[in-house]
């Protein structure tokens, strides 16, 4: 599902998440953002407020659209999210978070995204493709 062209826009180029709750749609661009290995997608929460109210309204639905702006390479990834609080990966988070706010800011958690469709945005022949 994620082949080595969304990986490597996906660890190189900047998130847009959107969710909805009763009718009211939400999207927040994130930066503290990564591909696990096992290739579910993890966002550090640190102004995501909103995002995980609809989250919880929703059953988890959320849609990333991420682009590289020059190649208009993109893609949306719809999945299902989770939210920990605790672990190794929220310490990372916490860590990196930190350390580029000087300990002004620190993440609360940290979103797990299982990626259940990838659909193609790139304008041309492919777009609306589902890999």
């Amino acid at each position: 599902m994620l082949n080595e062209s969304v990986i490597k826009l996906l660890k190189n180029g900047m998130w847009d998440l959107a969710t909805c709750s009763n009718g009211e749609p939400n999207v927040v661009p994130v930066a503290f953002k990564d591909v696990a290995e096992d290739g579910k997608l993890v966002v550090g929460d640190v102004f995501l407020d909103t995002t995980l109210k609809n989250l919880k309204a929703d059953n988890g639905k959320i849609a990333i659209s991420v682009y590289d702006a020059k190649s208009l390479e993109g893609y949306q990834i719809k999945g299902t999210a989770e939210y920990f609080t605790e672990g190794k990966i929220v310490e990372t988070f916490k860590e990196m978070v930190e350390k580029m706010f000087n300990g002004a800011a620190t993440a609360k958690g940290a979103l797990v995204i299982t990626p259940e469709k990838v659909i193609v945005t790139t304008p041309g022949a492919e777009n609306k493709k589902e890999l």
